[in-house]
């Protein structure tokens, strides 16, 4: 049986803006916003948890794994 931890996937979230980030070929910088992406305060890696830098990093490397990038025509 294989080890997994359940992410929030919510939009704006650590996750979610990991996966972003990589799918737009950005560098890593761990950030979520509080509510919805842009609308909302954004919360930076210095005032991010353990558990939400962690899940930033998750959503960026599934992202990497599967090779989902934008393609720029």
């Amino acid at each position: 049986m294989e080890n997994t931890i359940e992410f929030d996937k919510r939009h704006g979230g650590p996750w979610d803006r990991g996966s972003a980030d990589s799918y737009y070929r950005r560098s890593r910088q761990p950030h979520y916003f509080v509510g919805g992406t842009y609308h909302s305060e954004e919360i930076t890696e210095d005032q991010m948890t353990e558990a939400e830098i962690a899940a930033y990093h998750a959503g960026f490397d599934d992202n990497e794994k599967y090779g989902c990038f934008k393609e720029w025509d």
